[in-house]
């Protein structure tokens, strides 16, 4: 029982650390683009999430679930999946609170990253990073 719960707690901050590293590059890869490239904010983050993805795909691979049994290709058409689907999420929840909230753009942009973590790290176990012999 211990055993589990190390395993458990250790998995959970190492999603924890991947996570934030991930949010960190998608954050700040917006803001690069808005400050200093004069683009939108709506237009920027695709491509702070597509920067992030490599980030968050790899470290959990290698350090959050490496010891699952999935394999490689398996496991990365299937967090592309969670990935692409949480940040649809991340899309329209970013818009909706650029649209109608009162508050800037990067605060928002914290906020939503947040929000899917969760529900990233609940797929992610539960059936990317799975092992299936099929």
């Amino acid at each position: 029982m211990a055993s589990a719960l190390n395993t458990t707690l250790r998995r959970l901050g190492w999603f924890v650390a991947v996570g934030t590293a991930a949010a960190a590059v998608h954050f700040f890869v917006v803001v690069l683009l808005v400050e200093t490239g004069g683009w939108r904010p709506l237009v920027a983050n695709p491509l702070g999430w597509l920067v992030a993805f490599g980030v968050s795909f790899f470290g959990h691979h290698r350090l959050t679930f490496h010891n699952s049994g999935a394999r490689i290709g398996q496991a990365a058409r299937r967090f592309l999946l969670i990935s692409a689907t949480g940040f649809a999420v991340n899309e329209t929840s970013y818009a909706t609170l650029l649209a109608y909230g009162a508050i800037g753009y990067q605060l928002a942009l914290g906020v939503v990253l947040v929000a899917v973590a969760a529900l990233t790290y609940w797929a992610s176990r539960r059936w990317a990073f799975m092992r299936t012999d099929s």
